[in-house]
């Protein structure tokens, strides 16, 4: 079944935004993985007006010791550690402090659910979709970094959101750049929304040369410093496919005018074509404290130590049509997004199976694609491609995909 139209909006206006505190007291704000790259960017915006924040709860996967300096450094109430092995190491780090702490999956749910103005959902992976389903069901702003709740539990995810009359703030910055450029737009003066892509290390690497590449040469972005999983989605451009599944599901337009280009220089973060010819952009230097202090602050703005744009330095930007035939996950994820019901949850599952395989060697980088697209296939033979009423749904629809993609792992 092809997808046509996307949901409503649920994003904010400035009109109807919550303000981001009040004068009687700071934010409460919690932060879901809080160790990973958007997790201490945002703590790195919190630590410079710190009376503006209460932290309440910080998490973490594995990484105690970390996880533990930050609660101390930000007098947060609730540290949990998704690794339960690690509780011990945490709860020493920790010794004399007032702080709780608790470990494991139900746990972080239990830390989603604190009483909280804004959380930062930025648990990487199909782990953080139950903690941020809990966020949203507060009713607050989710502020939201996590790619699966709208790739793999778009429409569940936003009728989440919807029923909570909660908020949802996007973090990645070519989604916060549409959000600005677009905010209080009608829809039906909207003909595209462009989304720009780095083109990743191998933008003019030869199809040979891509082929022999090594985890090693995938993982030297030439712009931004992120985690090992999203800089090998950057490299194979998945990563754009899959900011083209969270962007129907974020603006009121159907998959047709959703699209991307290759800007090499990562200045302009999206495009938004309107239907009198006028093309409106936002720019900001490759940094993740923008699109977060967006996020924070929203409709008010926020300082941010970012570099500042000097256009007569930069002098040229560039713009390049993406190529499919080198970068291949770009046309397996438009046609997943295509394919509707479950086929993005398909996709991101195998993609996560098969990025692990080749930072582990065990396949090469068209491989990448090529397994993606396999276990797609298969999941549509044996009728697991539906629709989904649930995060149950979602989470099982996971599960199988993980599992087929690793069947078809052994025959690389």
């Amino acid at each position: 079944m092809a997808v046509t139209a996307s949901v409503p909006n649920r994003l904010p206006d400035r009109a109807t935004a919550a303000p981001r505190g009040d004068a009687a007291r700071p934010m409460r704000l919690s932060v879901l993985g809080a160790t990973g790259s958007i997790g201490t960017s945002t703590l790195d915006l919190v630590s410079r007006t710190p009376e503006k924040f209460e932290i309440v709860a910080l998490t973490a996967q594995s990484n105690a010791k970390e996880l533990a300096a930050l609660a101390r450094r930000h007098n947060a109430r609730v540290a949990v550690i998704g690794d339960e092995t690690r509780l011990g190491e945490l709860r020493e780090a920790l010794a004399g402090t007032s702080i709780r702490t608790a470990a494991g999956p139900d746990a972080l749910v239990e830390a989603a659910l604190e009483p909280v103005d804004c959380t930062l959902a930025a648990i990487v992976g199909a782990a953080g979709l139950k903690p941020t389903f809990a966020a949203a069901s507060q009713g607050a702003r989710v502020a939201l970094a996590n790619k699966e709740c709208l790739v793999s539990a778009g429409h569940v995810f936003t009728s989440a959101i919807s029923r909570a009359g909660a908020e949802l703030l996007p973090v990645d910055s070519e989604h916060s750049a549409a959000f600005q450029v677009m905010a209080g737009a009608d829809p039906a003066s909207i003909d595209k929304i462009v989304l720009t892509a780095s083109g990743g290390p191998f933008r003019s690497w030869t199809r040979d040369a891509i082929a022999a590449a090594t985890p090693e040469q995938a993982l030297k972005h030439p712009n931004w410093s992120m985690g090992a999983k999203i800089t090998i989605d950057s490299a194979t451009l998945m990563n754009k496919g899959l900011e083209l599944i969270e962007a129907f599901h974020l603006f009121p337009v159907g998959v047709d005018k959703l699209d991307c280009i290759v800007h090499p220089q990562s200045i302009i973060h999206c495009l938004v074509s309107y239907v009198d010819g006028s093309v409106l952009a936002q720019m900001a230097s490759p940094d993740m404290r923008t699109p977060i202090a967006v996020a924070l602050s929203w409709p008010d703005r926020m300082a941010a130590p970012t570099e500042k744009l000097d256009l007569a330095r930069l002098a040229t930007l560039t713009f390049e049509a993406p190529d499919e035939n080198r970068f291949p996950a770009l046309r397996v994820a438009r046609a997943a997004m295509r394919r509707g019901d479950t086929a993005p949850a398909v996709l991101n599952a195998a993609n996560e199976v098969a990025v692990k395989a080749f930072l582990d060697r065990r396949i090469k980088m068209f491989d990448i694609a090529a397994l993606v697209e396999e276990t797609l296939a298969a999941a549509e033979r044996q009728g697991a491609i539906c629709p989904a009423q649930s995060l149950d749904d979602i989470l099982a629809v996971d599960d199988m995909a993980r599992a087929l993609s690793n069947e078809k792992l052994s025959g690389y």
